[in-house]
């Protein structure tokens, strides 16, 4: 592999990235209306008594208005995705997408969350200690290509997400990552939280602009970080730790999101769960 190459292409792909960033800002301008829709994660509802039908309406009665499924629990939970779709459309709330993880077989997914009515799959692109970074660049965006014709014919997205996968850790190269890929059905599944470790959400977003499709909220503790370990930061309420959510809804602001924002944190019971559904009003729509 020919380094100079690949850095002197990484330097001009960043260029007209730049430029593209600066007219997207420019012409992002929200929706009379539209406002960003409320998730939990289906995992996070920790009724273990609860039918699936009851779990779905203690979410609702919480104050979210949809649900977002990692196909992990749903396995590990022994849920149906049928019987999924079924209850949600009952109770009258959306299941907006499935989580999948890195798992490869992303045509599987695709599938499942067509069947329950979701827009979107997430995926995580992560590093392989045992090839070289290019490489690993160069066949995860190629497994991604390859499900997109399924993507575009159930008409759900591919989101990649951002994680502490030790890939894609700066809004640049996520930025270039989704570009190269070149189509409307691969795009960003941003995560307010994670990105604290290395920068700050707020940055993120002015980058990666209308590449973005739906977030994560969590909160994330520098301080506490810093005292206790990485992982240790994120134990705090939303809301009160060191996220700069002002500048995060202004950010937002500018690119229109007005899709699905989706709590990623330690879930429990209705009281848990109201308490969350509470923090996410005080980030969000302040």
């Amino acid at each position: 592999m020919n380094t100079n190459i690949d850095r002197r292409q990484f330097i001009q792909t960043s260029a007209l990235f730049l430029g593209g960033a600066a007219l997207q800002l420019a012409s992002a301008v929200p929706a009379p209306g539209g406002r960003i829709k409320k998730a939990v994660g289906w995992d996070m509802i920790a009724e273990p008594k609860l039918s699936v039908e009851d779990k779905f309406r203690l979410a609702k009665d919480v104050g979210f208005e949809g649900v977002e499924v990692s196909r992990r629990a749903s396995k590990k939970d022994a849920l149906d995705v049928k019987a999924l779709a079924q209850a949600s459309e009952k109770v009258g709330i959306a299941i907006h997408g499935f989580s999948n993880g890195s798992n490869p077989d992303l045509e599987a997914a695709i599938d499942d969350a067509a069947v329950c009515g979701a827009t979107t799959v997430l995926h995580v692109v992560r590093a392989d200690p045992n090839t070289s970074f290019m490489e690993n660049y160069r066949q995860t965006q190629q497994l991604i290509k390859s499900a997109i014709p399924h993507a575009e014919k159930k008409r759900v997205k591919i989101l990649i997400e951002n994680v502490w996968a030790t890939f894609l850790i700066e809004p640049l190269t996520m930025a270039r990552y989704i570009d190269e890929i070149g189509s409307p059905w691969v795009k960003s599944y941003f995560d307010v939280g994670n990105v604290m470790r290395w920068g700050w959400p707020q940055h993120w977003i002015e980058v990666l602009g209308k590449r973005i499709e739906k977030i994560h909220i969590k909160e994330y503790s520098l301080k506490i970080a810093m005292k206790e370990g990485m992982s240790k930061g994120f134990d705090v309420p939303i809301g009160q730790g060191d996220i700069d959510w002002k500048r995060v809804r202004e950010e937002l602001k500018k690119i229109g999101l007005q899709s699905w924002a989706t709590a990623e944190v330690r879930g429990g019971d209705r009281q848990r769960l109201a308490e969350i559904s509470a923090q996410m009003d005080g980030v969000l729509y302040a």
